[in-house]
């Protein structure tokens, strides 16, 4: 700062370091309504926009990801990230994929699967209301490996009313506790093809994410202080989405993309689990 007063010309990163220390000094004692959250840090806010750049990217690709990457390797970095703050940034990230793709949306049964979701939702609220927040940890870790093993099945199952309603729900469980709802909807249209499972998915997620936030606000677990986390953590999306738009041929074609996702997301699962378990 001092360049700036005394006129002195400031060099290239300069402004992207200055943004930098003005995030850290305003985060560094800042406290979420969620108390697992204690501060975060400049490392851990680039931390969070690397994973969420590469959560998104893969979303935008291949139609879901932002939470199976995400969530688990943020609820390392920092637990007040999941599940509000993701939440929102997938909101976010859905809406710009549906305007993306609007064309190859298919909208028929997602009414069925939007109804199952709200089931799901208020469950998942009723749990979360009753949860002590130091137990989320294990809940979003449990709930990282259960849609792993879902999408690791092999299970091949066709989009029917029953298929719809149960996905949603398991989905709307899932998605509302730590912000991973992509598989169980995911498995129902892994045969469609890429930008139609991409823009069906991003439809799905839009209307879905809306309704896990309010049963979030509702059982104090999002508000205003998660809002704007949320919102700082959005340039990793964004990256993450346009980066998308490069990728999204070759992801279609890459069988080893969805290995690795599976791989690091249980990975990082156990991690959750086991830091919970040896801390608690």
């Amino acid at each position: 700062m001092a360049a700036l007063a005394t006129g002195l010309p400031l060099p290239p990163a300069a402004p992207l370091l200055i943004v930098l220390m003005d995030v850290s000094n305003t985060f560094e004692a800042h406290e979420l309504s969620n108390p697992l959250f204690v501060t975060l840090t400049a490392i851990q806010l680039l931390l969070a926009w690397a994973v969420l750049c590469a959560g998104a990217t893969l979303q935008g690709s291949i139609g879901f990801g932002l939470g199976v990457v995400g969530a688990p390797l943020l609820v390392l970095i920092a637990p007040g990230l999941v599940p509000g703050p993701l939440l929102f940034d997938a909101l976010v990230l859905a809406v710009l994929m549906v305007y993306r793709e609007h064309r190859s949306i298919h909208l028929s049964g997602l009414g069925w699967a939007l109804a199952g979701r709200a089931v799901g939702v208020a469950v998942a609220a009723g749990m979360l209301a009753l949860m002590p927040t130091d137990r989320l940890g294990l809940a979003i870790g449990a709930a990282v490996l259960l849609v792993v093993a879902i999408n690791a099945s092999g299970l091949r199952v066709r989009p029917g009313t029953g298929s719809l309603i149960m996905a949603g729900m398991l989905s709307g469980l899932t998605g509302t506790i730590s912000s991973i709802g992509g598989p169980p909807m995911a498995l129902l249209y892994q045969d469609a093809a890429g930008a139609r499972l991409r823009s069906t998915l991003s439809g799905y997620f839009m209307v879905g994410a809306i309704m896990s936030l309010v049963a979030l606000a509702l059982v104090g677990r999002f508000g205003m202080a998660e809002l704007r986390l949320g919102a700082l953590l959005l340039p990793g999306v964004i990256v993450g989405f346009v980066l998308s738009s490069h990728v999204a041929a070759v992801a279609d074609r890459a069988s080893a993309t969805r290995v690795l996702v599976l791989t690091v997301s249980a990975t990082a699962g156990v991690a959750v689990i086991l830091r919970q378990l040896l801390a608690g």
